[in-house]
This record gives C-alpha cells, structure tokens and sequence, in this order.
C-alpha cells in the first residue's frame, strides 16, 4: 500500500488491541526514502485517558492501569511536526521538531515497532505503530541523550499490563539508531530541516474509520 503526497491519513498509536491516540497526519512524500508525515498545528486528536479523564503520564502507572480507560477529543496545540517511517520497517520513527516561531529546533527518536499500514471501508486510510515509550532527543549539533527512562523502568516493573516486552531490543534498536545520529547519516543530516507544508494544506480532520479496531 502506498499513499499520495497531500493524502490524509490516520497516525495512531495502538497498545494491546486499544488505540493510544490518533493524529491525523498529512502524507509528504512515500517513497525510498520512507512515509514522511505532517502533523499541523490545531489538528484534532484523539487520546487515551483514564476513567475519570485523566492522562497517563498524570499518575503513576500502576494506578492508571486500576482506573478503566476512555477516549479524550483534543487537538495538537504544539507547532507542527514532521515523522518519518523509514523502509524495512525499523523499530523507530524519526520526528523533527519546530519551536514557536517554526524554527527547527532537533530531531526526535520515537522507538516503536514497525508501522502497519491499513485502509478501512469507511473511508479511513492509516498507520499503526506502538509506542515503546523510551525515546532519544537529538539537539541539532547531534548530540543526543535518552528520554523517559524512569516512565520505560516503572512500566516494565508491571509486565501483565505494559506492551513492552523485550526491554532488550528496544535499547538495542535506540543505540543503532545512536550510530546513524553521530555520523550525520541521513535523516540526522540536515535533510528536511527546513521543511514548509504547501500553503493549500488546511488542517486535517478525523475521517470516518479513524476507530477501527486496532492492528495489535
């Protein structure tokens, strides 16, 4: 399946058979270089809350996983954001990150399984990945650290709920990547750092279908 540059599509992040979030993305470009999305600035999003309303990182995990979950409507109010999904379908995302004034600011190393793609008859087309929760954040002279290790740590320590279960490799896949970022390979390259979206780009919509149920 490849999608068409200015298609819009549904980047969702599911866990264990529930979504995580949704965020209409628009497709920049599918090709050898890999699907290169566009989130806007204001595009409506979907979250996964607790019960009683509350987000995830709000709390310990331990509680959250006591509460009961539900699906919160919001929108990305930060600037916009570009995500790569590399070829050979990597354990990672590679995401640029904008400051207010769109100024380009790094890159960010979201560590995920691979994506799968997905069209629904109605009418939705997607991507699927679940978030492994480590990251890595990439400053634009490439020198990089680890992010979230305590929230990795603590969801670990209660495996009957978390959907990590290979701790090991999704180090080892962040250290790989760590390899490419000190080079200045490509992505870490300069590549798309100063992307502008199309003028005619109007902030996506969730499309029917957006809730399908999940792909694992």
């Amino acid at each position: 399946m490849v999608f068409t540059p200015g298609q819009v599509i549904m980047h969702r992040n599911t866990r264990r058979g529930r979504i995580g979030w949704v965020r209409p993305a628009r497709v920049v470009s599918d090709d050898e270089r890999g699907l290169l999305l566009w989130i806007a600035r204001h595009t409506p999003v979907v979250n996964e809350v607790s019960g009683d309303g509350r987000g995830m990182r709000t709390m310990p995990f331990a509680e959250f996983v006591t509460l009961g979950t539900s699906l919160k409507h919001g929108t990305w109010d930060g600037p916009g954001v570009l995500k790569l999904h590399r070829p050979g379908d990597p354990a990672h995302s590679v995401w640029w990150f904008r400051n207010a004034a769109d100024e380009f600011t790094g890159w960010y190393v979201n560590l995920e399984r691979p994506a799968i793609r997905w069209s629904d008859p109605g009418g939705a087309s997607g991507v699927d990945v679940t978030d492994e929760d480590l990251d890595i954040i990439v400053a634009p002279d490439r020198s990089w650290q680890w992010k979230d290790e305590e929230e990795f740590a603590e969801r670990l320590a209660i495996p009957e709920h978390y959907w990590v279960d290979d701790e090991v490799a999704v180090r080892e896949e962040g250290l790989r990547v760590a390899k490419e970022i000190e080079a200045g390979a490509f992505p870490f390259d300069g590549t798309w750092t100063d992307f502008v979206p199309p003028p005619e780009w109007e902030v996506p919509d969730l499309a029917p279908g957006w809730d399908r149920p999940a792909l694992r």
